[in-house]
């Protein structure tokens, strides 16, 4: 490229895309080479968060409670919504054009003849704005697997695995037992290592023995309990009781809070956090697209659940909200998922269904998807379904046929909630309330 660069985030994002044949490709080397060059280091303190399900959210919690006990935190996530900036905060607000666009630059001088994918050239640069802005904790969220993801080329004092399921695949093994080896690069020797699933693959406890980490395992080294009202927690040294639940909705979100109170306690030496912290970070935390109910005449239920185990969740969590007359889903999905599973586990709580196209090669077509509802056992008496071009068409059919008394959900993918947010969250009125 010459030294005529774009001066746009949307100019450098096009650039990203035509660098690389494939938009994916694991392995640390190239990166790690572009990072050297560039000279890029993150002087605090560093938290990782790997796994399936629940990786958003953690960060999320993370953030919230670091943020309340007064550190200037970092946070970089990813897919986005809408805007790619939503994959960097900084000190809680989402990072503006403006202050990512000179770090493109930075990596792109670097790069010299290195191809990188578009996740590594922008992880480059997403980790050079955090470097320059003087933070006490950056909060890293691993894009897809652990030992061979770009993230993976900052060393972690902290690494945080969630939830471990079947997605992914091609890349990073048929079952949970390899899958959880590729997350477990994350960890390092004799750093703390949270294992917050419940039932973690045996590959990881071992990983972390072999290695010498500082295994935190949920069930022995930290737990939770709670009634309908509130919670408590107990870890090495610390308890909390009391707590009210955290803000993001979902019977999933203490195990994910816990997680993340192990990895308080854990770094409390370099980073220490009160308990009005703890309680202030869990009331006030926010995330869109994770269990998110919209008020309104429907409901509106937003999730981006695009695996097996997560739509399990949102269908647990779909129960819990009582008895709705007809429930609407739109659903769009990625090709590669386990279609027939997902649909399977939603199909009981669906009503009529309405399937859409997403903005993506990688996108399952409307007639895909409708033969896997069909795989699915998803239609029965009286259930309806209808395609459309876009997750805001469906929704919009979707909310022309819905009575105010029942409830929209909208899930299967970033795209499709990404959809729906295109011009903020919509909030829904009900014909007869705009008589």
């Amino acid at each position: 490229m010459s030294d005529t660069f774009p001066d746009t985030l949307d100019g450098w994002l096009a650039h990203c895309e035509r660098l690389h044949p494939k938009t994916m490709e694991l392995g640390l080397e190239r990166v790690r080479d572009v990072a050297a060059r560039m000279g890029l280091r993150l002087d605090c303190a560093v938290v990782t968060v790997a796994g399936t399900n629940g990786k958003g959210s953690t960060c999320a919690l993370l953030e919230a409670i670091l943020g309340e006990a007064g550190w200037r935190t970092g946070v970089y996530t990813s897919p986005h919504l809408v805007h790619f900036q939503e994959r960097c905060r900084i000190a809680g607000q989402i990072a503006t054009p403006a202050m990512l666009v000179p770090c493109f630059e930075v990596v792109e001088r670097a790069r010299a003849d290195t191809t990188l994918t578009y996740f590594e050239f922008t992880t480059l640069a997403i980790l050079w704005l955090m470097s320059c802005e003087g933070l006490d904790v950056a909060i890293l969220e691993v894009g897809l697997g652990g030992r061979l993801d770009a993230v993976n080329i900052i060393d972690a004092d902290c690494a945080v695995i969630t939830s471990i399921d079947l997605d992914h695949m091609e890349f990073l093994g048929p079952d949970r037992e390899a899958i959880g080896y590729e997350k477990a690069g994350i960890l390092r020797t004799g750093r703390p290592a949270i294992v917050s699933d419940p039932q973690p693959p045996r590959s990881v406890i071992d990983r972390a023995r072999e290695i010498g980490a500082d295994l935190w395992q949920f069930g022995k080294d930290f737990n939770y309990s709670g009634d309908r009202q509130q919670w408590g927690w107990a870890g090495r040294g610390r308890r909390y009781a009391g707590l009210a639940y955290p803000a993001l909705r979902g019977a999933n979100q203490l195990v994910n809070a816990s997680g993340v109170l192990a990895a308080l306690e854990a770094l409390r030496e370099r980073l220490p956090v009160t308990a009005q912290a703890v309680r202030n970070g869990l009331a006030r935390v926010e995330l869109p697209g994770r269990f998110q109910i919209v008020p309104g005449q429907p409901a509106l239920v937003l999730d981006v659940a695009h695996n097996p185990h997560a739509v399990a969740a949102l269908a647990a969590n779909l129960d819990a909200m009582g008895f709705y007359p007809a429930t609407h889903a739109v659903f769009g999905a990625m090709a590669d998922k386990d279609l027939p599973t997902m649909l399977r586990r939603m199909a009981p709580l669906v009503d009529h269904w309405y399937l859409c196209a997403l903005p993506t090669p990688r996108a399952a077509s409307v007639q895909t998807l409708q033969q896997a509802l069909d795989d699915a056992g998803a239609l029965r008496g009286g259930v309806t379904v209808s395609t459309h071009a876009s997750p805001r068409e469906a929704l919009a059919a979707a909310i022309a046929a819905a009575d105010p008394t029942g409830r929209i959900v909208v899930f299967g993918s970033f795209f499709t909630v990404g959809g729906v947010l295109q011009d903020g969250v919509p909030r829904l009125q009900a014909k007869h309330l705009n008589a």
